[in-house]
């Protein structure tokens, strides 16, 4: 039984793995703001939290978008991808980034 544990666990980090790389092909960073906020929604199990707002962390969208790094823009969504990892809606993600258009993308040159 343990050993089928780890062979899921290592089968789900590889494709968490999988999806990073896919999210950052053409030097892709994280969805445009609407499209982030709409795979945000898509996560289970937010909530308010007193000390940061919300967990997982809100998306780098409006006045945050502009103040914010290439590094922070995906290093925070890549938190959203890690947190659909440990959801178990990774493929849900997977399918509406793979569904979004070049241009609804924010790439490091934009």
């Amino acid at each position: 039984m343990e050993n089928i544990e780890l062979e899921l666990s290592r089968v789900s980090a590889d494709e968490l793995q999988s999806l990073i790389d896919y999210s950052q092909t053409n030097g892709r960073v994280c969805p445009q703001p609407m499209k982030w906020n709409e795979l945000w929604k898509m996560l289970p199990d937010r909530e308010r939290t007193q000390e940061s707002g919300w967990k997982p962390s809100s998306p780098l969208i409006l006045g945050a978008w502009w103040c914010a790094s290439v590094q922070a823009k995906r290093s925070r969504f890549q938190e959203h991808l890690t947190w659909a990892e440990s959801k178990g809606v990774l493929d849900k993600v997977r399918v509406f980034l793979e569904g979004l258009s070049e241009d609804e993308w924010f790439h490091e040159k934009d």
